[in-house]
């Protein structure tokens, strides 16, 4: 089935530059740019942006604010957040890099943001339009939503944990789906989880609506907090109820929490990390980029020890919990990315993630599009920052591969679940009905990846209570 299976053809991505760079020794070197920049290829110029964004990074993580600076200065004459693709990856990972070298002067940086405003509505609408134009969420809900409906095939009383409810038409759908079952509907009751009330609210509304309009027994339990201090009380687990819990992008931001945690507990471990860091990052100064991007460029994709799985008591016992609610059904959705590590590790690693995204937009949203450019801007870029500027507590997009979340999964207690192929069929079927080309979905060990053309973006797995 088209858009199923993995596409071993050509494909914009492959032949990008931020996929070329690795493979091509840098010519020409970081203090000598293109002559005439303006008048050569797309292709030419965004090799040239990526080789300065490389070099500023080394910079940044050197603490050479001056050369910083510089690289800075050359990449703002061609990044462009309304340009191709490599003009706006540019802009705002040269924006996050500034934001982190800002942070050095913390009075001057707190003054330059302390008028900025992001209201709530602004938010969830720009969630929407990535909802809309792009395919992930959607692929997300289909596949979770079918895997609940054959977890729940027969119950009488169904009760879901939304982990991260902010859109409402992953649960309409499974509302229509769960009218139309042979034995009838069960009784349903949905508790979404959210730090802001309105977001729950309007979730509160538009389901009651639907499941008014499809006469179906439904509750909205609302329970708005952070996900880190969520009160297992206020689930309200029913004995008798079948559980199943779902959670899109979410679990990944516990992590911060074990990184404060270890920094409060083990401040001799966290200088001896710092001093590691500054010892490699001075070694890289020393080097040409040529040099580094040789040498050192394979090494920048092995996972960091800085998230091992024994260092996180706070996602294990958070897991432990959940796994003590018994679930007959746990579908977890995360980026299929490493964003952990070294400042250069987590940088690489973020140019060839968010590098996917803004060209998955490229292909099929015009690039004077409001829309695309804020959610660009306003969820890619703040995500870009979160994970290059920030530290501690403060770094909450903490991104781990599947091969990860299957272990901390497993030492948790629960047991994997394999996909069935009637998820995966419709899946298929809605990125044939949308014409999505070049999203393509790869089935590993019972899981599914969310890919665009070659490239792995998003994980989707399913797990039950094991005893």
């Amino acid at each position: 089935m088209t858009g199923m299976l993995h596409d071993k053809g050509s494909s914009p991505v492959t032949s990008s530059p931020l996929q070329m760079f690795s493979m091509m020794s840098l010519s020409p070197g970081i203090g000598s740019p293109y002559p005439l920049l303006r008048e050569v290829s797309p292709e030419d110029r965004g090799l040239w942006l990526i080789h300065y964004l490389i070099g500023c990074a080394n910079h940044v993580a050197a603490g050479s604010v001056d050369n910083a600076n510089i690289c800075l200065e050359q990449i703002s004459h061609h990044a462009s957040p309304d340009g191709d693709t490599m003009q706006r990856i540019a802009a705002y990972f040269t924006e996050a890099l500034a934001d982190r070298i800002l942070k050095g002067w913390p009075g001057l940086h707190k003054a330059l943001n302390s008028t900025k405003i992001s209201p709530v509505s602004e938010e969830i609408l720009v969630k929407r339009w990535f909802f809309e134009l792009c395919p992930f969420l959607k692929l997300t809900y289909v596949i979770t939503n079918q895997a609940i409906l054959e977890a729940m095939d027969g119950e009488k009383m169904v009760h879901i944990i939304d982990l991260n409810s902010f859109e409402p038409a992953q649960w309409v759908n499974l509302l229509q789906s769960l009218s139309a079952r042979l034995e009838g509907p069960p009784h349903l009751r949905i508790t979404g989880i959210h730090e802001q009330k309105e977001v729950l609210d309007q979730m509160a509304l538009q389901l009651n609506e639907e499941a008014e309009k499809l006469d179906i027994p439904f509750q909205f339990n609302p329970v708005v907090c952070k996900l880190e201090n969520l009160d297992l009380e206020s689930l309200r687990v029913k004995t008798g109820e079948a559980l199943a819990i779902s959670s899109v992008l979410q679990l990944h931001t516990i992590l911060a929490a074990d990184d404060e945690t270890q920094r409060r507990t083990s401040p001799s471990a966290s200088n001896s990390s710092n001093s590691s860091h500054q010892q490699r990052a001075l070694h890289m100064r020393q080097r040409t980029l040529g040099e580094w991007l040789e040498k050192d460029v394979v090494n920048l994709y092995c996972a960091s020890p800085d998230s091992a799985l024994v260092s996180s008591p706070k996602m294990g016992g958070f897991l432990t919990s959940l796994w003590g609610l018994s679930p007959k059904l746990m579908v977890i959705t995360e980026q299929e990315s490493n964003h952990n590590g070294t400042l250069m590790e987590r940088y690489v690693e973020a140019l060839y993630f968010y590098g996917s995204l803004f060209d998955c937009l490229e292909s099929t949203v015009p690039r004077a599009s409001v829309e695309r450019q804020k959610v660009e801007k306003m969820l890619f870029g703040e995500e870009i920052k979160n994970i290059i500027a920030c530290e501690g507590i403060q770094r909450k997009e903490r991104h781990e591969k599947l091969e990860k979340w299957i272990l901390r999964l497993e030492l948790a207690g629960f047991g994997k679940v394999s996909l069935s192929y009637n998820g995966l069929l419709q899946a298929g079927m809605l990125l044939q009905k949308y014409g999505y080309d070049g999203y393509t979905l790869k089935e590993e060990n019972g899981c599914l990846l969310l890919c665009w053309h070659d490239r792995p973006l998003f994980s989707v797995s399913a797990w039950r209570f094991r005893r």
